[in-house]
């Protein structure tokens, strides 16, 4: 149940059509409860007190049976009758707001019907299985799901309960939330008979999780005037300076953003571009905030213009004129026609600049698209029809079934791995402040939904799960990148799994995941797997197991008897022949050679730049050619992500291979990177291809190249 009074802010009527008529008349609630109190109409007329409704849900659905909805409304009349709200108006009036706001927004038979009922389980006699032996299964499950919404109150102590609930609801159809949020809605406008605390209470859930949540479901028309009326309460001074600002604006002489639309207008139907332009007046909270970035508003800030046209292809030929007819604002561009919001929101957004200097932003929509925009997945006619009859049918995996965005499925994935109702509820409020979401692409041409200032770590876990413990690294747009790489809208992600099943997350991850499930996973499989302690500092003061600087075993004599190099022929009779340290040629690279000092010859790969260079300055050339003997000495630079007892497997790795080690390095590591360096003896120069694959092969291990530089020296 809710409480009624006038509201200190005067919200504007909520419509559903191309743009909010000024001036409309807020409907009489208390004529709506005499005409309520009449009883219910006889079988062949609808009531008087719906006509609103009915009027509302004809413009979306002309052919509608509504029968369901004249019979709701007799049910949940008689069950309320003699029920009043705090401000004396009979109670049915609250119900038939809560439909008739659904009704604008496009709201199906089965929702405005359980919209009439969502109080009579909870405030009447009426019980579920008559609902349902009425109405049948879905109107009475939506019923439930409002009714146990409503059971829990929104005190500090209940409060991460009662969301867990609403998700869990939310999750298994929509609908439940949109009925709530209407049902918010109308309490919020209503609210000015509370105490001030409770108002400051209720004003402030509202905004923290009422609000994203209509955000996330698209349902902008909600929430816009939503925020107005949590911003009236909360910050009641911000918002008469606002209202001042925008009463000031339209005394104003002249309408700038009038005189742009009309440029706008001429334009397109010279070009032959149906559409319709429209003025959007921006709402309190959205003046505020650019008042605050901009400092003085200009006249025209107060709104923007709203482009209506039939196709997509418009969209971006109405687009092309006004770049071409007025000077853009490059840096305001944005099309989220191509790329939609994780909310199902498309619209092409732009900015264009007069001559005079007046800069009007500019959005750009279909008509489909706009309703989509007002309403969300209310717009979606029966969201739970049978495929073929589904409006919304993407490819796109993020948005596969519009009824259950991705972001829903996450939450609802990481609410049950939630250790406790404290963790869920913080994990909540700070993943629904998020309040703008980039889309990120994977190699297979599918899309992460992640928030701003996600980083690699975040977008891990959305597409693997707890199988992301495995993860040793990325790269963001083809280039190598580390998992605390924050990601940027349009990034193309693809994410490095290590084969290793035993390694797990660091500590380290922490601070870099900004969503719920690593926030949530990680710690759980930290206190699984307790880091071993420390062992015990050596003589010389080091731990061991350190990476840095680290050698294999001497090689075994054996081993290092065996030739250093292989053999190059070269055509200078008696002298020394040297294979370069810096490029390494092994057979069957194409080699040069030049005469240095001594009557020593070098041989260097054939492009290397030290040999260039030996070129480039005139040194004397020398004919080269390798040898009958295929043993070679190579040195090879394996590049890693760090993690522990990884040395110890690429030893291994080349071990398997035949291959001696004759000297390794590691270097410190560097953001989680590690490079090793390893000089290494081959039975046969033939085999190098086979040994890098099966080094690359190691988890964790992402490149492996020739050395290009002299290996530093060996530790033993």
């Amino acid at each position: 149940m809710s409480a009624e009074a006038t509201n200190p802010a005067t919200p504007i009527p909520l419509t559903t059509g191309v743009q909010r008529r000024r001036g409309r008349a807020r409907l009489d609630l208390r004529r709506l409860g005499r005409a309520a109190l009449l009883g219910p109409a006889t079988r062949d007329r609808l009531p008087d007190a719906i006509g609103h409704v009915v009027e509302a849900h004809r413009a979306h659905y002309p052919d509608a049976d509504l029968e369901p909805l004249r019979r709701a409304y007799v049910l949940a009349e008689s069950s309320h009758r003699g029920q009043t709200r705090k401000s004396g108006e009979p109670y049915i009036t609250h119900p038939l707001a809560v439909t008739l706001i659904l009704a604008q927004l496009g709201a199906e038979i089965t929702t405005l019907t359980a919209s009439l009922l969502h109080d009579t389980v909870e405030d009447t006699d009426v019980t579920l299985d008559q609902v349902r032996a009425e109405f049948g299964d879905d109107v009475c499950y939506l019923v439930d799901g409002v009714t146990k919404l409503e059971k829990v109150d929104y005190g500090a102590a209940a409060e991460p309960e009662t969301f867990r609930k609403m998700l869990v609801a939310t999750g298994n159809d929509v609908r439940v939330m949109s009925i709530k949020l209407a049902d918010r809605l109308h309490n919020m406008r209503t609210l000015g008979v509370m105490r001030p605390e409770k108002q400051a209470r209720i004003a402030k859930v509202t905004r923290d999780v009422l609000i994203p949540l209509a955000e996330r479901l698209g349902v902008q028309a909600l929430k816009t005037e939503l925020e107005d009326l949590v911003f009236a309460i909360l910050h009641p001074e911000e918002y008469a300076e606002v209202k001042a600002l925008i009463d000031a604006n339209a005394a104003r002489a002249g309408d700038p953003l009038g005189d742009i639309a009309d440029e706008v207008r001429g334009v397109l139907r010279e070009a032959g571009i149906a559409a319709e332009v429209l003025i959007r007046p921006r709402h309190f909270l959205s003046v505020h905030r650019v008042h605050r970035k901009r400092g003085e508003l200009r006249a025209s800030d107060y709104g923007r213009l709203l482009v209506l046209v039939n196709e997509d292809a418009d969209c971006y030929g109405v687009l092309g004129e006004l770049h071409t007819c007025f000077t853009p604002v490059v840096s305001e561009f944005k099309d989220f026609i191509a790329v939609p919001k994780f909310n199902l929101y498309q619209s092409l957004h732009t900015a264009v600049a007069r001559s005079d200097g007046q800069v009007a932003e500019v959005l750009i929509r279909t008509h489909q698209m706009h309703q989509v925009a007002e309403a969300g997945v209310v717009a979606l006619r029966h969201p739970y029809a049978p495929p073929s009859e589904e409006p919304f049918d993407r490819a796109d995996d993020e948005r596969v079934d519009p009824t259950r965005p991705g972001w829903l499925s996450r939450l609802l994935d990481w609410q049950q791995a939630a250790p406790d109702p404290d963790t869920f509820w913080s994990t909540l409020r700070e993943d629904l402040a998020q309040d703008r979401e980039i889309a990120v692409f994977r190699p297979d041409g599918g899309t992460l939904g992640l928030p701003a200032g996600a980083s690699c770590v975040d977008a891990a876990y959305a597409q693997y799960g707890e199988d992301a413990h495995a993860c040793i690294g990325a790269r963001v747009n083809g280039r190598l990148a580390t998992l605390s790489t924050v990601l940027r809208d349009g990034d193309t992600v693809q994410l490095l799994m290590g084969q290793d099943t035993t390694s797990g997350p660091s500590s380290e991850w922490l601070d870099h995941a900004r969503t719920p499930p690593p926030r949530i996973a990680i710690p759980r499989w930290l206190t699984t797997h307790p880091t071993p302690a420390a062992p015990a500092p050596t003589p010389s003061g080091r731990r061991p197991g350190r990476q840095t600087p680290v050698s294999p075993p001497r090689p075994a004599a054996s081993e290092a008897a065996r030739p250093a190099a292989a053999s190059a022929v070269v055509d200078r009779e008696g002298a020394t022949v040297r294979l370069a340290g810096r490029c390494t040629p092994v057979p069957p690279d194409a080699i040069t050679a030049f005469a240095v000092r001594g009557g020593v010859v070098t041989v260097h790969r054939a492009g290397c730049p030290a040999g260039e260079h030996m070129k480039a300055v005139g040194r004397a050339e020398v004919g080269v050619r390798w040898g009958d003997t295929a043993e070679c000495r190579v040195t090879l630079t394996a590049e890693s992500f760090g993690r522990a007892h990884l040395l110890a497997d690429l030893t291994e790795a080349i071990a398997l291979e035949g291959v001696a080690v004759i000297s390794a390095t590691v270097e410190p590591p560097t953001q989680q990177r590690v490079r090793h360096t390893y000089t290494l003896q081959l039975p046969d120069a033939a085999h190098l291809p086979a040994l890098m694959r099966a080094m690359r092969a190691v988890p964790g291990v992402y490149d492996v190249s020739r050395a290009q530089h002299p290996a530093a020296a060996a530790v033993h």
